[in-house]
C-alpha cells in the first residue's frame, strides 16, 4: 500500500454518472480498501437513495463529509517557476518514493500551518499515524502517513525539503554538490499538525 496518495474531488455523481452543477451540494466517503484509500463522491440524491442509511457502518469506512461543488475556473496557461510546497508534495507523492516519505510529511505539516491544507480526519493504520489533508480550493484529498520522525532526524529532513524547493527533483550536478556542504536556512521548523477536524 502507498504510505500517501493524492485524490481529486469528482466532477459527478460516482454513482449516477451526472455531472455536479455550480453550488451543489455533494456528500464523500473516505473508506480503507486494504490495498488503498478510496474515496467516492455522490450527489444528494443518490445520497438518499443508496449511501445515506447505513454508510458509516460499511466495512472500511474512514470518514464521512458534506461540501457544496464549485465549478472549476479555466485554468490559466503555467507561468515557468520554481516548485512551490504544493507542486513540490503533488510530485512526491506521485513520484511515490519511500526516501521522500519524510519530506512529503514536512510540506503537509508546512502547508497545513500556511492554511493552504487543512487536516479533514486522521486515524490510525498498522499503529502509524495517518492524516488526511483536503485542499481548500480544488477538494483534493492528500493522505499522508507520519514517519514518527526523532528529533535528530529533523535537521536532515528540513534541509532536503529546503534542496528540493529549491532545486526541484533533479537538480543539476554541480548545483547539488554545492548546496550538500551549505545547511538550510529558509525552512520552518516542522510541528505536529493540529488535531482538531474542522
Amino acid at each position: 500500500m502507498n504510505d500517501w496518495n493524492i485524490q481529486s474531488r469528482s466532477h459527478h455523481c460516482q454513482a449516477c454518472g451526472n455531472s455536479f452543477a455550480d453550488k451543489e451540494k455533494y456528500h464523500t466517503v473516505l473508506t480503507d480498501e486494504k490495498s488503498d484509500y478510496v474515496r467516492l463522491d455522490v450527489c444528494q440524491k443518490c445520497w438518499e437513495s443508496q449511501y445515506g442509511e447505513g454508510a458509516t457502518d460499511r466495512k472500511g469506512f474512514i470518514s464521512y463529509w458534506q461540501g457544496v461543488y464549485e465549478a472549476p475556473p479555466e485554468a490559466p496557461p503555467e507561468p515557468i517557476q520554481k516548485d512551490t510546497a504544493e507542486s513540490l508534495l503533488r510530485k512526491l507523492i506521485e513520484l511515490n518514493d519511500p526516501q521522500y516519505g519524510a519530506a512529503a510529511y514536512i510540506l503537509a505539516v508546512m502547508l497545513e500551518r500556511k492554511r493552504q491544507l487543512k487536516i479533514k480526519e486522521q486515524f490510525k493504520r498498522d499503529s502509524r499515524r495517518v492524516f488526511v489533508y483536503e485542499q481548500p480550493k480544488t477538494f483534493d484529498l492528500f493522505t499522508i502517513t507520519d514517519p514518527d520522525l526523532q528529533l535528530d532526524q529533523l535537521d536532515a529532513v528540513q534541509h532536503q525539503v529546503a534542496e528540493l524547493l529549491e532545486h526541484g527533483l533533479n537538480p543539476p550536478a554541480e548545483v547539488a554538490a554545492e548546496h550538500t556542504e551549505s545547511p538550510a536556512t529558509d525552512v520552518e521548523p516542522a510541528e505536529a499538525p493540529a488535531t482538531n477536524q474542522s
